[in-house]
């Protein structure tokens, strides 16, 4: 499930099964992300450029944005794409990724991922922040 919030300017998007509930979101622009109201994304609330500079650092991609001039689900091409291991945390991967599950299905994921690396999560390949509960620390 994804959900869209437009300014007119970009669509901000959620995938609330993505989402680990960092909070980096609510700390880094807590005029637009409000989780005590409904809805919880007010784009109204702040310039496109601040809102796109706090998504970036959502460490899951359950948070992401296009601008409406674009297509939202096209990759783009990377000659490099940055692989992040999070100390004590998932694997980040900032690109557009097409997971290919073990049972052959297939799902893209826009512009960023969070892989789980400690082994407890419940959402795998994904991390759910289980890493957290068993103090993992690799």
């Amino acid at each position: 499930m994804k959900k869209e919030y437009s300014n007119g300017e970009i669509t901000v998007t959620w995938e609330p099964n993505k989402c680990i509930h960092s909070g980096n979101c609510v700390r880094g622009l807590s005029s637009v992300f409000k989780p005590n109201e409904k809805p919880w994304i007010k784009v109204e609330n702040a310039s496109s450029e601040e809102m796109m500079k706090v998504i970036d650092n959502c460490p899951s991609g359950a948070l992401g944005y296009y601008k409406n001039a674009e297509t939202s689900g096209s990759p783009k091409a990377q000659d490099n794409v940055p692989v992040q291991i999070i100390d004590g945390g998932p694997i980040m991967i900032q690109s557009t990724c097409k997971i290919i599950h073990k049972d052959g299905s297939e799902e893209l994921r826009e512009n960023k991922v969070a892989l789980c690396r400690c082994g407890a999560s419940t959402n795998k390949p994904y991390c759910d922040g289980s890493h957290r509960q068993i103090e993992f620390d690799k």
